[in-house]
C-alpha cells in the first residue's frame, strides 16, 4: 500500500510539472526564456573608466558626465530553437522610483549589439571574441545611470521581445 502511494505521489509530481511556462521574471544568474532565446545575466557592475580592466569595456566612450556612471550588464544569449533569432534591441533598466534607462550604443569587442542574429544552437558572445574570452565571459549591454540610482534598488533589467518581456532583478 505504501509503495502504491509513493508511486502515485511521484506520478502526480511529474504531471504537475508538465505544461508549466517558464517565468518571465527571474533573478540575476537565472536564465529567462523569450521565444527561442535564453538570456542569462552573469554579472552587473558599475564601470570605472580609470580602471585598466574597465577601460577595455569602455573603449571609445567619453568620460561620464558629472553625476552619472557607466553600468555594464554582462550576459550570454543562447538560441535553443531551429531557426535564427534576433536579440532584443531595446534593453532597459528600471528602478523602484519608476526611473527608466535605455541602453547606450557601445562599439567594442565586449559589447552585445542590439538586434544581433543568433543562429540555431549558437550563443553570444561568439567564441574567439574578447567578450567570450575575457574575465567575465559575457557580452556587455552598456548603460549610463545617474548616481542616485543605487538608492532606488532593486534594479530590474528589462528585455522586450515578441515572445513577451523578460525581467531580471539585478544584484547590485
Amino acid at each position: 500500500m505504501l509503495a502504491a502511494i509513493s508511486v502515485a505521489a511521484v506520478a502526480a509530481l511529474g504531471v504537475g510539472g508538465c505544461g508549466e511556462e517558464e517565468s518571465l521574471e527571474v533573478a540575476e544568474g537565472e536564465p529567462v526564456e523569450l521565444g527561442d532565446l535564453s538570456y542569462n545575466v552573469a554579472i552587473t557592475r558599475f564601470l570605472n573608466p580609470a580602471d585598466s580592466e574597465d577601460a577595455a569595456y569602455l573603449e571609445g566612450e567619453p568620460d561620464p558626465p558629472p553625476g552619472e556612471q557607466y553600468f555594464g550588464v554582462f550576459m550570454r544569449v543562447a538560441n535553443e530553437g531551429d531557426e535564427a533569432a534576433r536579440v532584443s534591441s531595446a534593453f532597459k533598466i528600471l528602478d523602484t522610483r519608476e526611473g527608466s534607462y535605455s541602453s547606450i550604443s557601445a562599439d567594442n569587442g565586449y559589447a552585445l549589439a542590439p538586434g544581433s542574429e543568433v543562429l540555431p544552437d549558437q550563443e553570444l558572445p561568439a567564441p574567439d571574441t574578447p567578450a567570450a574570452n575575457g574575465p567575465i565571459d559575457g557580452a556587455m549591454v552598456l548603460f549610463l545611470l545617474p548616481d542616485e540610482v543605487t538608492e532606488n534598488r532593486p534594479l530590474e533589467f528589462e528585455i522586450p521581445s515578441a515572445a513577451g518581456t523578460g525581467v531580471i532583478e539585478l544584484d547590485i
